[in-house]
């Protein structure tokens, strides 16, 4: 960190957990989306060949809309955009229950992507401004946040199927609720007043020059581990379903088991770095991800392929935040340029997880392809070496963003 600790305020304490509620509500909102997919693809008629093109698209214009963002925020500020953006997302929710042609699907996803994308953004950017504020780590809770509310999205998409209701009351509720309860969050949202130049200083650091190639190894673990994510989420469902020929409600529950242990290791994960250190925890962590996936893809029953996907949860709770602390361990003074650049490779693990997986699932089948995210993230033992302790420079690198 570049800010020196100033005091907490009841006012940024406020400003955190209302962007707290903004993360939860992401989180919601992104698992209701993708636990149902097999719904979607029933409701427009996409076929098998075609959902790959779709869920590639999604990151892809959500780089597009977090590009985006940046020339908005200057005019603005984060606040104002997050403001505007995150109810929109909401609402995109709604356009995508309500249609049944194709040409509907492609705009209603579209019109996601490319605000997700923004919000992403807007998000990074406010939180990373509050970090600087609070002047120590707070990054951690935000992501747990996220996984909090893919709990309860992943749980309102099981109610959806169990209930019969359809997509349109299902997402339109939740559009409509989460979209009018993130603009009463929005008053408390951070601001210039509260942030003074933490906004421009973050911004700052992460515009300063750094070199790539320290960073290489820790983006490669960052995209494998995003490839295994944009698989659990993506295709788990599609897998019960054409797989494991289970049940819709069925298929909403490998999302949900997934988010569950995901959260309980992102709470924990401190500590088993504490005793363990950061290169063992992250081979282990890939370890038992790969397992994870073995798993998966030998599974002979339904609840079989929901513990191992939550397995898979275990492992890549724990690569995620070491890529961050690592890349805050090469370069302490410019731990916010390194996060940025590591952050990049979060989309590039979603853009080649969600085409690649689909494809070999329509070639091989899916339990074939769910054997491609278990090779590739066992890369992350040849790059290991990265996360130790060698690469610590300063001692103030404890305080990066995790």
């Amino acid at each position: 960190m570049t800010t020196a600790a100033l005091e907490v305020t009841p006012r940024l304490r406020q400003a955190r957990r209302s962007l707290l509620f903004s993360y939860v509500a992401q989180g919601a909102v992104f698992a209701l989306l993708v636990t149902r997919i097999p719904g979607i693809q029933t409701q427009y008629g996409i076929s098998d060949g075609l959902l790959p093109v779709f869920l590639a698209a999604v990151p892809i214009l959500a780089g597009v809309g977090s590009i985006s963002m940046e020339y908005l925020v200057k005019r603005t500020s984060p606040r104002a955009v997050l403001r505007v953006v995150q109810p929109l997302v909401c609402l995109t929710l709604l356009g995508v229950g309500l249609g049944d042609r194709m040409w509907e699907a492609a705009i209603a996803l579209a019109a996601f992507g490319l605000t997700v994308g923004g919000l992403d953004a807007s998000q990074a950017m406010s939180a990373v401004a509050l970090q600087h504020r609070y002047g120590r780590s707070i990054m951690q809770t935000f992501y747990a946040a996220f996984s909090l509310g893919g709990i309860v999205g992943a749980s309102l998409a099981w109610t959806q199927v169990h209930f019969k209701l359809s997509l349109l009351s299902m997402f339109g509720t939740v559009g409509v609720l989460v979209a009018a309860s993130v603009l009463v969050a929005g008053r408390w949202y951070a601001g210039p007043a509260e942030l003074g130049r933490a906004v421009e200083e973050a911004t700052e650091a992460a515009n300063r020059s750094i070199p790539w190639k320290p960073l290489l190894p820790l983006c490669l673990a960052m995209c494998v581990a995003y490839i295994g994510d944009a698989t659990v989420s993506n295709w788990a469902a599609k897998y019960l379903q054409e797989g494991l020929h289970s049940s819709d409600q069925m298929t909403t529950v490998p999302y949900n088991a997934y988010m569950v242990v995901m959260l309980i290791g992102r709470l924990l994960g401190d500590a088993r770095v504490q005793s363990w250190g950061s290169v063992r925890t992250v081979r282990l962590g890939a370890a038992v991800c790969a397992a994870g996936f073995l798993l998966v893809a030998v599974s002979p029953s339904s609840w079989i392929a929901v513990a191992a996907f939550a397995v898979v949860g275990l492992g890549i709770s724990v690569i995620v935040p070491q890529v961050f602390a690592a890349g805050g361990r090469l370069f302490p003074k410019d731990s916010d340029a390194a996060v940025a650049r590591l952050n990049i490779f979060n989309y590039v693990g979603f853009l080649v997880g969600a085409p690649l997986v689909g494809g070999l699932a329509g070639a091989m089948g899916y339990r074939v392809a769910m054997l491609v995210p278990m090779v590739l993230i066992l890369a992350v033992f040849a790059v290991s070496k990265a996360f130790g302790p060698s690469a610590v420079r300063e001692p103030e690198a404890d305080t990066v963003a995790v």
